[in-house]
């Protein structure tokens, strides 16, 4: 049998005499579905049009019910493509009311269907902040990454949340983007990278955003089948541990949410739930949650975490 070329991240703690556990848990993370109107190759979840999993009404209710029961600072919609969520206009009605910060993961495309403008008028009406990713400045790196057209879209979309009033100063609407290399490479520098989207997204395309955040791609799902089939998956993860950066190990979101899958079950992680490590190590659904993580509980962790600590880190 090969073995792997990279130390484990569990031997990484353990030589630098760390650990992964939880503080204060203040955010609550939903995956509405596998779901998307996209195959990306570096999706973590290898969500997609085939996918049928998808969050129903009465797992809606139970997430509901928990943020009603909670207090949490942000409430993170994700997915696959949340849009594409038949019960998503009732799932942003029903936590909007509950949280001071609620975000939406968009992937853009999904935005420039026929929903595009109910969607939008509600999100704009509770103040919802935008996270779209986007990225690479390079039409043809996004491409590859993500399917033939779909920069053009973006680009559209973006624009049509300028005029929205997104992303423009003194709006109150506040439109974040996300990008991440095309391939197994760790991120630049996100202060350099932040000036140079909004400069050339600026100045090409007469777009305006509020923050750039910089993320390497996370070695699960359709990434981690990209990487195998050629025979780079070692090699990545020997790259990202290199880069390992014990200082982000504190501000890593994991030790902050509690991510609740499109059936209800939690993880500490969106990542995690793509890696099947259940919080804690038991499968517990959001409906029968009666009180948050404690601050110390441990964080389940695997090789994949080095994505998120790598470099400037994943937070």
């Amino acid at each position: 049998m090969k073995l792997p070329i990279f130390k484990p991240f569990a031997q990484t703690l353990e030589d630098n005499a760390l650990d992964l556990r939880r503080g204060k848990t203040h955010t609550l993370q939903v995956n509405t579905g596998l779901l998307c109107n996209l195959s990306c190759r570096h999706c973590h979840l290898s969500a997609g049009p085939g996918r049928l999993e998808v969050m129903d009404e009465e797992t809606v209710a139970a997430v509901t019910g928990c943020a009603r029961r909670f207090s949490f600072a942000v409430i993170d919609i994700t997915g696959g493509a949340p849009e594409m969520n038949p019960n998503i206009m009732a799932l942003l009605e029903g936590l909007a009311p509950l949280t001071p910060r609620l975000l939406l993961r968009s992937n853009l495309v999904a935005m420039s269907g026929r929903r595009r403008e109910e969607i939008l008028s509600l999100c704009r009406r509770y103040q919802v902040v935008i996270v779209a990713s986007f990225p690479s400045l390079n039409e043809a790196q996004a491409e590859v990454q993500r399917g033939a057209g779909v920069f053009a879209r973006s680009l559209e979309v973006l624009n049509s949340l300028n005029r929205m009033g997104y992303g423009c100063e003194g709006s109150g609407l506040e439109l974040n983007l996300v990008s991440n290399p095309a391939g197994a490479f760790v991120p630049s520098g996100q202060q350099a990278q932040e000036r140079q989207f909004r400069e050339v997204l600026g100045s090409k395309w007469g777009i305006s955003f509020n923050h750039l955040f910089n993320f390497a791609n996370v070695p699960l799902g359709r990434f981690r089948d990209w990487l195998e089939s050629r025979g780079a998956y070692d090699d990545y993860l020997l790259r990202l541990s290199k880069a390992f950066n014990r200082d982000a190990l504190n501000g890593v979101m994991c030790r902050s949410l509690i991510s609740v899958a499109w059936d209800g079950f939690l993880y500490d992680c969106d990542f995690n739930q793509a890696a099947d490590l259940p919080m804690g190590g038991v499968r517990r659904h959001i409906g029968n949650l009666r009180r948050l993580p404690e601050a110390g509980e441990a964080v389940a962790v695997a090789d994949h975490c080095y994505a998120c600590t790598a470099g400037a880190g994943f937070t």
